[in-house]
């Protein structure tokens, strides 16, 4: 794998959100991944149970060089296996599968395995994740991110699932290295509305909580 096609480090660092799209058309993507990108904005994940996904990958790498285009719920081989082929940069997992894991690791894939409780953290990270995943974050928030991040320490942390424009800022001083972000980051109702310069301005404010 080339290093043009490799995942870069550098635009994630420069905003380190991983932002989730999951059952959006294909006609539509382009516009949202033009006003993700004028905001800052640099690593999206394509849901593999999203219609279309691989082919939507395939676009985004091609149209975008500056985008880092990943696939998610890749919960087995198979999963794993189109969206390499379809040119996913990284791969995110709702649970821990092991193989799938290892594959990425030793295919140098970045990989965000999905985990829950600390054994399921360390698991993750030992078997070689890039960062683990805490799904969902929903019901734990920010306090078990600095419970977890006290005593695993060397874990790079990535909430996911109910992390807003209102408590962002506060995962990432809890010690989270990145966030992921769905709904609460492509608005439906903008979407829908085909209003991309609102959404534009959206991801703006999320963009400005995180300094």
């Amino acid at each position: 794998m080339s290093n043009k096609e490799a995942f870069s480090w550098e635009l994630y660092n420069k905003a380190p959100i991983v932002g989730i799209v999951r059952g959006v058309s294909m006609d539509v993507m382009l516009d949202i991944a033009k006003a993700y990108l004028g905001a800052g904005f640099h690593t999206i994940e394509i849901t593999m149970n999203t219609p279309g996904a691989g082919q939507m990958i395939t676009m985004l790498r091609s149209e975008f060089q500056e985008l880092n285009v990943g696939a998610g719920t890749v919960c087995n081989m198979e999963d794993y296996e189109k969206a390499v082929a379809a040119g996913a940069q990284f791969i995110v997992t709702p649970i821990i599968d092991e193989v799938v894991i290892k594959t990425a690791v030793a295919q140098g894939i970045p990989i965000f395995p999905g985990a829950y409780s600390p054994t399921e953290i360390y698991k993750a990270w030992s078997l070689g994740a890039s960062a683990v995943k805490i799904f969902p974050a929903t019901q734990l928030g920010v306090q078990f991110i600095k419970d977890i991040a006290a005593p695993l320490n060397n874990i790079k942390l990535l909430p996911t699932g109910g992390v807003s424009l209102e408590n962002i800022k506060s995962f990432f001083e809890a010690g989270a290295v990145g966030v992921g972000m769905g709904s609460s980051l492509f608005n439906k109702k903008l979407i829908q509305e085909g209003d991309f310069e609102g959404l534009a301005k959206h991801f703006t404010k999320i963009k400005a909580a995180l300094l």
